[in-house]
């Protein structure tokens, strides 16, 4: 099984595409998604691909006492970056850059000093960059956001014949399409955290992803954010861990943890900055309703939402098989949407009829049902009323037992596909 450093990342290209442009790189996301690593693959791309000279790649890890204490004079370090750029362009990559006291101002300034460097920055709170940046690099920075594993990177880790397949749309054999409904089942149960992919046994998948967990409570939460109700904050993640595809009620929430409305909504907000969850708002013709209408909530990593709920059960035999497809599909579309600048919505009529997750891409819209447990493709009933309210061109049903199988319901083309088969019908 090859290492997370030779895995390239299906971001890569994009970013690495941005190495040329002025302004500074930024890669933010969880604790142990693989930021690092991406980081010193960029640097080989650069030396190896763009034949950049070694002494023209700077690396620091701020997480070092000796490549933290070169930032702590902005003067020094620009007298130090002008003697180094007089004759060659210069790329700088910073890991973990919020630890540079004042971040916004410390590169602002040497942005604007106009000096031939390019910056390629990490942090891992999104909260913390957000406060030490504000808008104070706005227009001097391009933010990116890298996730846990797609499956398709997850399955590159597990065999990369199948992952190609997948890539291509090449047919395979129903040996193998047993093999790779298997793995995706491994994914929704055990997400895509880098080392946890890498590891072997059940039981050290675990262990990490209680080691994740445990470091973001303590470093985020308690460290940066500075919330001080901790037990309060942890039974907030397992009761939405616990009812994922369900409306958010902030006043049940609170009633539950004994804290207030507004701190619940806080709560929430620090689960999104810190790439924990991401709440998804119903679809409406009329974009303010969307403000004011209750929400879902999903986990960005299966296996975050699998350690808040302490069920790793395999998945055929979970009686929560719905609610983990259904959050395994809506990370990978979060994901997709990013990438397409769409966004993703759910639908749900005031009769309580529901859409999953709806597609907005410009003026379509695709609807798309998730469903673990499927007889036989017929037209689903909200399917039905979407098509008949919308009239989308196509619409799909992401299961576990059909694949590129079509009928059609009016005008509308809706496809049964496997859910890893989605970003190739988009």
């Amino acid at each position: 099984m090859p290492n997370q450093e030779y895995i390239k990342r299906e971001m890569f290209d994009k970013i690495a595409a941005h190495l040329e442009k002025p302004e500074i790189t930024l890669l933010t996301g969880s604790r142990q998604v693989g930021k690092t690593v991406l980081l010193e693959q960029l640097k080989t791309y650069l030396a190896d691909e763009k034949k950049v000279p070694s002494d023209a790649i700077l690396w620091y890890n701020l997480d070092l006492i000796q490549d933290w204490e070169v930032f702590q004079s902005q003067s020094d370090f620009i007298e130090f970056l002008r003697g180094r750029s007089k004759n060659q362009k210069i790329y700088a990559f910073i890991d973990e850059a919020q630890k540079v006291s004042e971040t916004a101002r410390f590169f602002k300034g040497i942005y604007d000093s106009k000096l031939n460097i390019k910056f390629i920055l990490t942090g891992s709170s999104s909260l913390e960059i957000k406060a030490k940046l504000k808008e104070t690099l706005a227009g001097r920075k391009r933010v990116f956001h890298i996730p846990s594993f797609t499956f398709y990177e997850f399955l590159s880790i597990k065999e990369i014949f199948l992952a190609e397949c997948l890539k291509k749309g090449d047919p395979i054999s129903e040996i193998d399409q047993k093999k790779l409904n298997s793995y995706y089942e491994e994914y929704l149960v055990f997400g895509g955290y880098p080392r946890v992919v890498i590891s072997e046994s059940k039981e050290e998948k675990i262990a990490i992803l209680r080691e994740i967990f445990s470091s973001y409570i303590e470093k985020d939460v308690v460290g940066f954010l500075e919330i001080k109700n901790k037990t309060a904050f942890s039974r907030m993640i397992k009761l939405l861990a616990a009812q994922i595809g369900q409306l958010v009620n902030i006043g049940e929430l609170a009633l539950h943890l004994g804290i207030d409305r507004h701190t619940v909504e806080r709560y929430i907000l620090a689960l999104e900055e810190t790439f924990v969850v991401r709440k998804i708002s119903p679809y409406f013709k009329n974009p303010r309703q969307e403000i004011i209408k209750a929400a879902k909530i999903y986990f960005l990593d299966s296996g975050i939402r699998n350690l808040a709920v302490g069920n790793f059960q395999s998945f055929p035999g979970r009686p929560d098989k719905g609610p983990i497809l259904e959050n395994g599909i809506c990370s990978d579309l979060l994901n997709l949407c990013e990438s397409m600048s769409a966004e993703l919505h759910f639908w749900r009529t005031k009769q309580k009829t529901e859409i999953d997750f709806v597609v907005e891409i410009g003026l379509e819209v695709l609807p798309i049902e998730a469903k673990s447990l499927l007889g036989k493709t017929t037209v689903l009933p909200p399917l039905k009323l979407f098509i008949e309210k919308f009239s989308p061109k196509k619409a799909l049903v992401a299961n576990l037992t059909f694949n590129n199988e079509c009928i059609k319901y009016v005008n509308t083309e809706i496809r049964f596909i496997y859910p890893y088969q989605i970003k190739r019908n988009l």
